[in-house]
């Protein structure tokens, strides 16, 4: 399964904090592989569920045997970790960064930064997961046939059964599982709406965590074996992922099919330019004349060079402002800071994300100022939409 996309942010992974009660066992094509603590409990729960198995064909291990049951928890966990770096490199290969790719109780996760541009993207990207799992648990039962009898045997039977069941189960079609994004890139293709698509397949996650709740009422109908507790806490646990997942799903995409509509033009306050020794109190008589809400200063070659911060400049007594330069509460336009008039939607959320700032100065293609865009007039309008 692939996470929701994260901002975009540069390539120093050495300063990205680890997420808590997670291990780094080292990196696959730049990617993080970390592990969740909850996967060490798992592990001990497979061991223990195969030792008797285990047992049944090599018996007098004693002790070992709850050793070999960990170690096909490692084995069938690297056919995991190999589900995830399939979408991992898939995303790479369509230009996305992938940031992490992490092993927990319930499989794996990988972190992809950036949304699929295209629906067919989109469907790559997720089906690719499923698919080398059931290459791996096809090999696998190949694998079986020419095995003999024995623990290694044991190991590969499971891991064939393990490998086609995950596949199987992650294509059907329901978020978070990887067939909910195959969802969502058909309801993309035909209705053109990725937006649509995630809150369609999101839904379809919902209805699928009340159907994983209700599993054992009805366990006993379909398979004849009675439900027992460990079956309840299963279904509860199974349940609680795939509601949430599916939930955090749709609560994204709806956030999402907003931020087309943030529109740098029109969110922008007007601007003037000052040279940036002149007198603060020049500075603000001139902004109150042309009625305009911010003010740039410029060199003496009237190239932009700073943004009067607001809140800098209401500090300074009001008799005092003649004598001070402007420059004195301006922050310098540092990279990142000045962005194109015509910035948009997700790439006005992505400026902002990779320079995180109160201001940024709108240029025209011919370097001209258009005025000063706020992230408080940003998250206004934002919230607006919501509303």
């Amino acid at each position: 399964m692939t996470d929701p996309p994260a901002p975009g942010r540069g390539d120093d992974r050495s300063s990205e904090p680890r997420p808590a009660g997670t291990l780094r066992l080292g990196s696959i094509a730049g990617a993080d592989v970390l592990v969740s603590g909850s996967w060490f409990l798992v592990a001990a729960l497979i061991a223990v569920l195969v030792a008797p198995r285990i047992d049944q064909v090599e018996p007098g291990l004693g002790g070992w045997k709850y050793v070999a049951g960990f170690a096909f928890a490692v084995i069938l966990y690297l056919s995991v970790l190999l589900h995830e770096a399939s979408h991992a490199w898939m995303a790479q290969r369509y230009g996305h960064r992938v940031t992490s790719i992490t092993l927990h109780f319930l499989g794996g996760m990988t972190a992809v930064e950036g949304e699929a541009r295209s629906a067919r993207q989109e469907f790559w990207i997720a089906v690719v997961g499923p698919l080398t799992s059931l290459a791996v648990g096809g090999a696998a039962l190949g694998l079986w046939f020419v095995t003999p009898e024995g623990v290694v045997r044991v190991g590969v039977e499971g891991l064939a059964g393990a490998n086609l069941l995950i596949g199987m189960l992650n294509l059907v079609p329901a978020l978070p599982l990887d067939g909910g994004r195959v969802l969502k890139s058909a309801v993309w293709q035909v209705g053109g709406s990725p937006h649509r698509g995630t809150l369609v397949a999101g839904w379809a996650g919902r209805v699928l965590a009340v159907l994983a709740l209700g599993w054992p009422v009805y366990q006993e109908a379909l398979l004849g074996t009675p439900p027992l507790f460990v079956d309840y806490l299963l279904a509860v646990v199974i349940a609680l992922f795939l509601w949430s997942g599916a939930s955090a799903a749709i609560v994204h995409a709806r956030l999402r099919s907003r931020i087309p509509h943030l529109v740098g033009r029109s969110l922008a306050r007007r601007a003037v330019v000052v040279p940036q020794d002149a007198p603060l109190a020049a500075a603000v008589r001139t902004a109150q004349e042309a009625a305009a809400g911010s003010i740039v200063t410029a060199d003496r070659d009237g190239r932009p060079v700073g943004l009067v911060n607001e809140t800098a400049l209401l500090a300074v007594p009001v008799e005092r402002r003649p004598w001070l330069p402007v420059q004195g509460v301006a922050r310098p336009l540092e990279p990142g800071l000045a962005l194109s008039a015509d910035i948009a939607g997700e790439e006005l959320v992505a400026a902002i994300g990779r320079r995180p700032a109160q201001e940024y100065l709108l240029v025209e293609d011919d370097g001209q100022v258009f005025g000063v865009l706020s992230t408080v007039d940003v998250d206004r309008a934002f919230r607006r939409r919501a509303d």
